[in-house]
């Protein structure tokens, strides 16, 4: 098997896992589609088992696709590191993936961004956003060199380094803030819940609270971002559970309210990583800033 595996093989795989469309994944590699499916052919031959399912809608990955994802990724990680091991030999280079939630990037990475790209301009951050379950899924299976999420995951494969610890706030617009204060945290039981989705640790941690102060959330809106949740509740369609450094400027100008009833959250964020990937120098570079970043 080692002798008939290619490397582009392993591209082809890893190109149509993630977009899962024979075409979309010809034109990233800059191939024609049916070289794309000439790999898929090959790998599945020289693997013995079908690896996709093929739809209308897109490609469907098979046990036996999900098995072999783990091991693509791996491969394509050593071969790049060795690649960037030898350039790093004169400058840091080559390309880092970390993923984050979006509020978090916002808040708090965006500088820290802006400060290592104008200090190494050779590395390519490849930075993209996600929920804590599917950076954590993500960061397992080696997609990831890195990922940030909201709380240790306690994951005896994972190493967990913290960053900041972030409150987090119940908020809503000023009037239903006031109501909340007049007639007690029920009459959130007629409002509207915006969030980033169940999926989302905030989420399910603001459910909880509320369940303490007697509130059911009936009615759930989820929203893709974090502007278009403030906006949201700002214009007094509901409230939300928000980084409370999300918002200094709207609880200066009064737009948003803190809503009275709820305890303090807080979530102490962190770098996670696989133990067992090998890193290149220059992401253990990265690591090293981020870090002395955030502790500065």
């Amino acid at each position: 098997m080692v002798d008939a595996l290619e490397g582009r093989f392993f591209l082809a795989f890893i190109a149509l896992t993630e977009e899962k469309s024979f075409s979309r994944a010809a034109e990233r590699l800059g191939y024609v589609q049916s070289t794309v499916t000439t790999h898929i052919q090959q790998l599945e031959k020289i693997i013995g088992h079908k690896l996709v399912h093929r739809y209308p809608r897109g490609i469907e990955l098979t046990d036996a696709g999900k098995v072999f994802a783990k091991y693509a990724y791996q491969y394509v990680h050593l071969i790049q590191s060795l690649d960037e091991h030898i350039h790093e030999l004169d400058e840091p280079s080559g390309t880092i993936r970390i993923r984050t939630q979006e509020s978090f990037f916002l808040t708090r990475m965006l500088p820290f961004i802006q400060e290592y790209t104008r200090n190494m301009p050779n590395v390519n951050l490849r930075i993209e956003h996600g929920t804590h379950q599917d950076i954590l899924n993500s960061v397992l299976d080696y997609e990831l060199d890195y990922g940030i999420v909201p709380q240790n995951p306690n994951r005896h494969e994972l190493h967990f380094y913290p960053i900041v610890e972030e409150t987090i706030v119940l908020v809503a617009s000023e009037q239903i803030a006031q109501n909340v204060r007049d007639l007690g945290a029920q009459i959130l039981n007629n409002q509207l819940f915006i969030s980033n989705g169940t999926s989302c640790l905030y989420h399910t941690s603001a459910v909880d609270v509320l369940k303490e102060a007697g509130v059911t959330v009936k009615d759930a809106l989820e929203l893709p971002s974090l502007e278009m949740i403030k906006q949201y509740v700002g214009c007094g369609k509901g409230f939300a559970l928000i980084p409370e450094i999300a918002i200094l400027n709207e609880l200066e100008t009064g737009t948003l309210q803190i809503l009275p009833f709820a305890p303090t959250m807080s979530f102490t964020h962190g770098l996670i990583t696989h133990k067992n990937r090998e890193h290149s120098p220059t992401a253990k570079g990265f690591h090293a800033a981020l870090m002395d970043y955030y502790h500065r």
